[in-house]
């Protein structure tokens, strides 16, 4: 590799150590992958300081790409996991620490696997998951992380904007729905910041979103959280309908739809857009038993 870093950018990658590393692996970004790479350091440095990672930490990161991200994180962490799908980036990012961040080489871990797949990572359990997304899985794989991976404790990760506003949501906006409601099961989740397209190389059709989750405790509820996912399946995939209408598939049928929403203290005339996911746990714990 023949560009150096950059003077003063703590070994980070720019826009030509970017183009030049593609060029020389023979990378040309895929849609199938989502593959948008990092060309700003400053906008790499914002996502790890927002993330709030320490000395402490092993950081899972999903598609590591061209290793931007995982660059700023090295120094910082104890440890980063990096997962990546494209054979070709994954057989190369070691060799990319090792020639800007040395010293760090020994704290990164390259898991070869698509991040959907995952159930299981090896090493020390990870504390946080900060990653820059593929736009197309995002929403996916933060799920299963938080559900296959009890050990994190917060996430922060670069999605399509109007995916980070739906995880964002609040219940009542236009945007809040079923993925707003499954990341809330989970943790508290806000958006940390917007992030303007002209940072990715090549430049998408559409603005990024910084989300933020920290976890807690889920609601307090009898059900067993499949339950309460299918719960909120249903609400939402008539969502125009009333609770006692779109929740009768779910319950059995309207009148049991109707009696597992007044024992849960809702309104059956109530919309699912109108309801926190404690509701939706009063609700599946409510649910005639014996009912499929």
């Amino acid at each position: 590799m023949s560009t150096d870093p950059e003077p003063g950018t703590g070994a980070l990658l720019g826009p030509a150590q970017i183009r030049e590393l593609a060029a020389r692996l023979d990378v040309r970004p895929t849609k199938q992958w989502g593959q948008n790479f990092v060309v700003d350091a400053n906008t790499v440095r914002r996502i790890v300081r927002l993330a709030g990672v320490g000395a402490r930490d092993v950081v899972v990161e999903v598609g590591p790409g061209l290793g931007s991200l995982t660059l700023a994180l090295l120094p910082v962490v104890r440890r980063v996991t990096a997962v990546e799908v494209d054979p070709r980036l994954a057989g190369a990012l070691e060799d990319t620490v090792r020639w800007f961040q040395p010293e760090h080489l020994d704290r990164l871990r390259v898991v070869a696997a698509d991040a959907l797949t995952l159930t299981s990572l090896p090493g020390p359990r990870p504390t946080a998951l900060v990653a820059n997304l593929p736009y197309n899985i995002s929403v996916p794989v933060v799920l299963s992380f938080l559900e296959h991976f009890p050990s994190l404790e917060r996430v922060l990760v670069m999605v399509q904007l109007e995916v980070a506003e739906r995880l964002a949501a609040a219940p009542g906006s236009k945007t809040y729905g079923v993925p707003s409601l499954k990341a809330a099961w989970y943790a508290d989740v806000e958006l940390a910041g917007k992030v303007a397209r002209t940072v990715f190389w090549p430049v998408p059709n559409v603005d990024s979103g910084l989300v933020s989750l920290v976890r807690r405790e889920p609601p307090e509820t009898s059900a067993p959280r499949e339950e309460v996912f299918r719960c909120i399946d249903a609400a939402f995939l008539q969502r125009r309908k009333s609770l006692r209408a779109a929740l009768a598939p779910w319950a059995g049928s309207p009148a049991a739809a109707e009696a597992a929403l007044v024992a849960a203290g809702v309104d059956p005339r109530a919309r699912g857009e109108q309801l926190d996911v404690a509701a939706f746990a009063r609700i599946a714990a409510a649910r005639p038993a014996g009912k499929p």
